[in-house]
């Protein structure tokens, strides 16, 4: 069975940097699809970023673009989200997500991690 855990979430203050790390276990692969989500108090869970790894390309929502950067440790099975220059509206639970192939809604979720920023 899949298992997602993330870690690295905190406190930061706008313009900090913090960097959430997904380790996963179980059968997952170099080639798999794995993603950020966030979701903010009273707000839908929305996408962030995902790295296809059959294809090893990337991809952000605008809101993040330029400041997050989704990368992979296969050797560790690890997947990292690097936050720079954030913003008080980043203020969320951030989830890691994977699946086997692309798809926009990903059937394993680890159990969030909270980022909080200060303004």
């Amino acid at each position: 069975q899949v298992q997602l855990v993330e870690s690295g979430g905190g406190l930061v203050q706008a313009g900090g940097s913090l960097k959430l790390t997904c380790a996963a276990s179980g059968p997952t692969g170099s080639k798999w699809l794995m993603g950020w989500f966030r979701q903010a108090p009273g707000k839908e869970r929305e996408f962030v970023a995902r790295l296809l790894g059959n294809v090893g390309r990337t991809y952000y929502a605008d809101s993040v673009k330029g400041r997050f950067t989704i990368s992979t440790d296969n050797a560790k099975n690890t997947v990292y989200l690097q936050m720079n220059s954030l913003k008080p509206e980043d203020t969320a639970v951030y989830y890691c997500a994977a699946d086997a192939h692309f798809t926009t809604t990903p059937r394993y979720w680890g159990q969030g991690t909270q980022v909080t920023v200060s303004s």
